[in-house]
């Protein structure tokens, strides 16, 4: 039994108990406003090769302390001989390593060949490209993508060759394929004839094509991956995310400074999750994405903690704290402005607005106790000093909550992060009842089973409609309180499907956008987000067997109510009467509940195009007394506006997954 498997509430009430709601029509709180968003961070390749969308991997063979230079990803094409060189003159001192390309025994056309992120999609549409190269040639390079199953050249261009002996140059085109391939299974291709390279090679290095951009962005987002996250109606975006911002000791911590500028002068840096990190997806293509979907933006700086537990000491600290309030300037300073002038140089002479600032990640967690001890005594009283000072209006957060024992010191706000159970992510229904600071869930997310394994059992494949139901309880505890709650933040958000270190993500892909598939997560986080409250308001009635929250948007003079149903009736349906004080006989509202598989394990399964979330949208109108009267199914979704009435009564929806 499901029930069993699943957990079931302490207390479970009658079969049909009935719910009997009054909401008032004053009295309630402000809200943020934000309530929804997201955290990106490049685990499980949702960075390079996921959100960032270079179709090469590898590109420029860049390494650091922990990764060394490599020719992954990169092949020889009729028997070329490729060998990473370190030259006297390379392409900049951020990017030392090339790959020499040398006849050897072969003739004729010779070059290589590169895979991408396990697969190229290969539409007919414009993909831009660029190459480096150093060495004499006179010629033309051939650019192309080639099928990796039969060898089908889907379009090619030649380039006219600029390149000299003693120094590096540039070459750019653009390729239009003159069909689309049938699979992602393809290859991007550099030829070129090896008579007409004066000493048989030649060297290459940052090696680049991108398809069309979301919003047409030079180095920017992926399309699909971008829309899917936009179609959630998110409000918040943290950045850089989680774990990435604190690198893997004191030295490779994400420097922001060294993912802006022109490509070959970013290094790239060792990346916390198993792989060398480009800095492609930099500090302003973050920017330009959360402008481009109209996000707020929570913005981490470093506080001088790794993950392995190295402590910047007190004595070492201010220049960390000045390259902080650098970064803030370089976001929001002005054009004549010392890095708001570097800004406009890289080409948005506007400035970004900042309302947020993040000190650290999860300082609770690494290097414990002694990195959370130095947060609380010398690290964190000293930036938020600093901000304070310098950008009174930016709202400065904890990394740590006072959930976490931290008496947090005014007027910094908190973070709080939750990964766990279905069960675990009901408990934070009431958490914030009584919690005065203001807090940002900056993570959160289902992972694990009920009554399973935890951390040491790894996470679920993939999210699940339990998890997901449980995530709506927490959403809607949430939202009580969200004058107090600045929003919650899904994480991680995207993943490969091909290479990751963590399953349970809202999104998932490849390189073909076919498998790009919403989560049961999505559409729990989407019902939410596409109905914002302004204000809340006071409902009669207790929490069981639903959990719920009603509110008003000033802005449209909707009331809106949301609730959930988990595992608290033993499978039967709960009837709802709700009365908004206001709302008179005759008037329309429009009700959307989320049902999902009979085994609440199901999930959205990116191979077989199964999507186990069914949406059912009806039309209802008040009675007499100026009621909404409904039932909701066991381990259902509901969202009740009154503004957002279509023109159909009654119709129910099996979404495709695809985005």
């Amino acid at each position: 039994m499901w029930s069993q498997a699943f957990g079931i509430l302490a207390v479970a009430l009658p079969l049909g108990s009935a719910l009997n709601i009054s909401v008032s029509s004053d009295g309630g709180n402000a809200t943020s406003g934000h309530q929804y968003g997201f955290l990106h961070e490049d685990i499980s390749n949702s960075g390079d090769g996921g959100l960032y969308a270079e179709l090469i991997r590898n590109r420029a063979f860049q390494s650091s302390y922990r990764y060394p230079s490599t020719l992954e990803g990169w092949y020889s094409v009729n028997g070329a001989v490729l060998s990473l060189q370190n030259l006297s003159t390379p392409l900049s001192s951020a990017l030392q390593t090339s790959v020499n390309v040398a006849a050897g025994d072969a003739d004729g056309a010779i070059g290589l060949y590169n895979d991408g992120y396990w697969g190229m999609d290969v539409k007919q549409k414009t993909y831009t490209g660029s190459f480096w190269v150093k060495g004499s040639y006179s010629g033309d390079f051939n650019a192309s993508l080639v099928s990796n199953i039969t060898g089908e050249v889907f379009g090619s261009v030649a380039v006219a060759s600029q390149s000299t002996p003693d120094e590096w140059v540039e070459h750019t085109f653009e390729l239009v394929p003159s069909v689309d391939a049938p699979s992602s299974n393809n290859s991007f291709a550099i030829t070129f004839d090896s008579a007409g390279a004066e000493d048989g090679s030649l060297d290459f290095n940052l090696i680049s094509l991108f398809p069309p951009t979301y919003k047409n962005r030079a180095n920017g987002a992926r399309v699909d991956l971008a829309e899917v996250l936009e179609a959630f109606h998110p409000t918040f975006f943290r950045v850089p995310g989680g774990n990435m911002l604190e690198g893997l000791v004191n030295s490779s911590y994400w420097d922001w400074k060294n993912s802006i500028g022109p490509l070959k002068d970013r290094p790239g840096y060792a990346g916390v999750w198993g792989y060398q990190q480009t800095n492609g997806l930099g500090l302003l293509e973050y920017l330009e994405l959360a402008e481009d979907m109209g996000l707020e933006l929570v913005v981490a700086v470093w506080a001088g903690l790794a993950l392995n537990g190295d402590i910047t000491p007190q004595d070492e600290l201010q220049p960390f704290i000045d390259d902080a309030l650098n970064q803030i300037e370089f976001i929001t300073g002005s054009a004549d402005s010392t890095w708001g002038a570097i800004r406009a140089e890289y080409g948005h002479p506007e400035p970004f607005t900042l309302k947020y600032v993040e000190i650290g990640n999860e300082d609770w967690l690494a290097g414990a106790p002694e990195g959370w001890e130095t947060y609380q005594e010398y690290r964190f009283p000293m930036f938020l000093q600093a901000i304070n000072d310098a950008y009174p209006d930016i709202q400065v957060i904890s990394s740590g909550s006072v959930l976490d024992g931290y008496d947090i010191p005014a007027p910094a706000d908190g973070d709080y992060h939750i990964y766990g159970t279905p069960d675990d992510m009901v408990d934070q229904f009431d958490l914030f009842d009584n919690i005065t600071i203001p807090h940002l869930i900056g993570e959160a997310a289902a992972v694990h089973p009920n009554g399973g394994t935890a951390w040491d059992g790894g996470l679920l494949q993939y999210p699940w409609w339990g998890g997901a139901i449980g995530e709506a309880a927490s959403l809607i505890g949430y939202e009580r309180n969200s004058d107090r709650i600045l929003g919650a933040l899904y994480a991680p958000i995207i993943r490969s499907l091909d290479r990751w270190q963590w399953a349970t993500t809202m999104v998932q892909f490849a390189a073909d956008p076919a498998l790009t598939t919403k989560s049961t997560s999505w559409f729990v986080w989407e019902l939410f987000a596409g109905h914002i409250f302004t204000h809340t308001l006071p409902a009669t009635s207790d929490f069981n067997p639903a959990y719920y929250v009603a509110g008003k948007n000033e802005d449209t003079g909707a009331y809106i109510f949301k609730a959930t149903v988990y595992n608290s009736t033993e499978g039967a349906d709960v009837p709802v009467t709700l009365n908004f004080e206001g709302v008179s006989a005759g008037a329309t509202a429009e009700l959307t509940v989320l049902t999902g598989p009979e085994d609440p394990y199901g999930w959205n399964d990116p191979f077989t195009g199964v999507n186990v979330v069914t949406t059912t949208k009806t039309t209802l109108t008040a009675d007499d007394a100026g009621a909404f009267e409904f039932s909701l199914p066991n381990l259902s979704v509901a969202v009740l506006d009154t503004g957002a009435v279509s023109n159909y009564t009654t119709r129910s929806m099996k979404y495709g997954k695809r985005y």
